[in-house]
Parts: C-alpha cells; structure tokens; sequence
C-alpha cells in the first residue's frame, strides 16, 4: 500500500466514543494508537495488530475489527478513496456487537 490512509468516523462512532470518554481516560490513548495502527497498516499485513476481516458483514458496516485491550473498533476500507471509516467502538461485553 502506498503512504498512509485517511481514517474518518461516522457519526455514530462518534456519539460511541462521546459515550465512553468520560468513564474511561485510557481511551483516549487507546484511540491514538487505533488511529495509527489503521492509517499505516489496517489490512494487518505486518501481522503485528489484532486485526480480522468478518465475515457475512456487508460494506458499510464495519467489515473489519481491530481489537485492543478491551476495547473493540469496527472499521471498514475504501481503496478508492484511500480511506478507514471507523463506524464502531465499545468494550468487550456481550453486546458489544
């Protein structure tokens, strides 16, 4: 892949955050790496990220996951646009899908 990728959220992945912030300050940090990790490697291909493309997902709706720590960040790839659009973010729990 060619330099590094834009990564955007949707609104909903903003609203989740918003959510979360507060009763969790490590996020921030985690989400600072998210970041980095996705612009310079969100295919996995170094091996180094817990990353797994999901199956049955159709685009749009986070066909990728990203996991660290507890937390879980869904995220989808436009080749195209040479864009990652996080669309999820929560803790490890049973609904957290």
């Amino acid at each position: 892949m060619n330099g590094p990728l834009v990564v955007l959220t949707t609104p909903r992945f903003d609203r989740l955050l918003k959510k979360h912030a507060p009763g969790h300050p490590e996020l921030a940090d985690v989400f600072a790496e998210v970041i980095s990790t996705l612009k310079s490697d969100p295919y996995n291909q170094s091996r180094r990220h817990q990353i797994r493309k999901l199956e049955g997902v159709p685009p749009g709706e986070g066909q990728y996951r990203l996991r660290s720590g507890r937390w879980r960040f869904r995220y989808d790839i436009w080749s195209q646009q040479r864009e990652v659009e996080l669309s999820f973010c929560g803790l490890r729990r049973e609904n957290t899908y």
